[in-house]
């Protein structure tokens, strides 16, 4: 263990740590990305997320899209993603976004979504659509489906393990302690359940842990255990920020040397790639995540 300052809540300042500054987005590669974008008026959750990583992804050819909506049908304190009843499903969307990849020439492909709890399919009709659709349209890019948990409905989690994506993540999110307080519909055991299915169907799993809810080590390892155990490959851990007011707070800032603690510890545990730091998200070098150590 580390002795580090804790920061708690009632210290914390306006300011975020100096750790936290993005540098601006450059490059001839990020640029000419970027002109597409606004001339076609694609979508990605690079952008509409004000991802810290966006220009360092954009330049090594991977992009994240979201399908199914803009609506989830879910209310997890810590996502700025609106609540509410859905919009019935575009039918046309698995092409739509196959089109932007290819427009885009996407190298690696992370695919998200919200959750769509009011579908009997759970929405993994339209994951296998786009899945197929990019396949089609670029055959040689790569794809990470970052997928809801359907519920536990497991046939539909299959349909997408189906269509084989190279990689197929589902973010924990949170410790185990702390699930009920920020993934107020989610289950820790389901998602762990999930996890395990796409390992043991053969798929590179993947998983994320936000820091910054008040968490302890002991949490974190536990947790970090449990993804192990479920046999995820691939884990990211990173500094939780506040979407606004309403959100849940942040309660503590977690110093980058802590990030690197955490990183180590997944390394000695067994994962493929440990991604750890306060700017990491979910696809952050996720075009790295293919490829063994």
């Amino acid at each position: 263990m580390i002795d580090l300052p804790v920061i708690v809540a009632s210290d914390v300042k306006p300011r975020k740590p100096d750790w936290l500054r993005v540098k601006l987005p450059v490059g001839k590669e990020y640029a000419h990305v970027r002109s597409l974008v606004d001339e076609h008026k694609l979508h990605t959750i690079c952008e509409s997320g004000n991802c810290p990583n966006m220009g360092e992804c954009w330049g090594a050819g991977t992009a994240t899209f979201m399908i199914l909506g803009n609506i989830c049908t879910r209310s997890c304190s810590f996502c700025a993603v609106a609540t509410g009843r859905p919009l019935a499903v575009d039918t046309d969307e698995p092409n739509r976004v196959a089109n932007s990849i290819k427009l885009m020439n996407v190298k690696h492909a992370v695919i998200t979504s919200v959750d769509r709890d009011d579908l009997k399919d759970g929405g993994s009709i339209i994951w296998a659509q786009t899945i197929i659709a990019i396949r089609q349209q670029s055959p040689i890019t790569t794809m990470e489906t970052l997928i809801p948990d359907f519920k536990g409905v497991w046939e539909n989690l299959y349909r997408v393990c189906e269509q084989k994506p190279e990689i197929i993540s589902h973010n924990i999110e949170t410790v185990k302690r702390l699930t009920k307080e920020v993934r107020i519909q989610a289950k820790y055991e389901r998602s762990m359940e999930c996890l395990k299915r796409v390992s043991d169907y053969g798929i590179r799993t993947k998983s994320g842990i936000m820091l910054g809810f008040g968490e302890t080590e002991a949490d974190i390892i536990e947790t970090m255990t449990d993804l192990k155990q479920a046999g995820v490959h691939v884990l990211t851990l990173g500094q939780y920020l506040q979407p606004t007011k309403n959100h849940h707070p942040v309660i503590n800032w977690v110093h980058p040397d802590e990030f690197l603690h955490y990183k180590n510890i997944g390394l000695k545990m067994g994962f493929k790639y440990v991604e750890s730091g306060p700017l990491v998200r979910s696809s952050y070098h996720a075009e790295k995540h293919l490829l063994d150590n």
